[in-house]
């Protein structure tokens, strides 16, 4: 298999990219047949959102072509973000979020052919090399998790946030965590 070079890339690098990074996306989720268009399409519609925040970061794997892509966004400091999640929030979120300290992280992708080799650490490790002293967060749905992505955010050395509050249990999606490194 050839090697796999991982590079950042600019947001205007990142929307010049969007299609290669869109045919990643559905082959790396495996949609369900005859909902790839869809699927696509509103990925599409989504990174077209994410790339406008302000502190928008972006790594992708390419060999050749991109066979990964991790990406996220710094949180606006004028909200809850974890008002949509139904977790316990500790006074240090609080405060990491109202200083402007939150990275969430929106996006972690690998083609299945490139899986077990190392991809989405390295990914990660570029990714978050510029968000050593964030608070970073991961909303992970029952798909995601079927995939496997709780279990790498743990051997990342990720937590989960406690369920809390009425239908946390039922709501199907988990927050994870990584605190700033010291």
């Amino acid at each position: 298999m050839d090697e796999v070079y991982l590079r950042r890339l600019s947001r205007w690098q990142a929307e010049q990219q969007r299609e290669e990074v869109a045919d990643v996306y559905v082959a790396a989720y495996r949609a369900a047949a005859g909902s790839e268009y869809r699927d696509r399409t509103s990925f599409l519609r989504r990174f077209e959102q994410h790339v406008r925040h302000d502190g928008f970061d972006m790594v992708v794997a390419d060999s050749p072509g991109v066979v990964g892509c991790a990406y996220g966004y710094r949180m606006e400091r004028d909200g809850a973000w974890w008002a949509d999640f139904p977790v316990e929030v500790t006074r240090q979120t609080e405060e990491l979020t109202a200083s402007g300290r939150v990275f969430v992280l929106t996006q972690l992708m690998v083609l299945p052919a490139h899986r077990h080799r190392g991809v989405a650490t390295r990914l990660g490790d570029l990714l978050f090399s510029r968000h050593t002293q964030d608070l970073v967060v991961a909303g992970v749905d029952a798909d995601r998790r079927a995939a496997g992505v709780g279990q790498l955010l743990r051997a990342w050395g990720w937590k989960a946030l406690p369920a809390s509050g009425p239908g946390a249990e039922e709501s199907g999606r988990e927050v994870w965590t990584r605190g700033p490194l010291r």
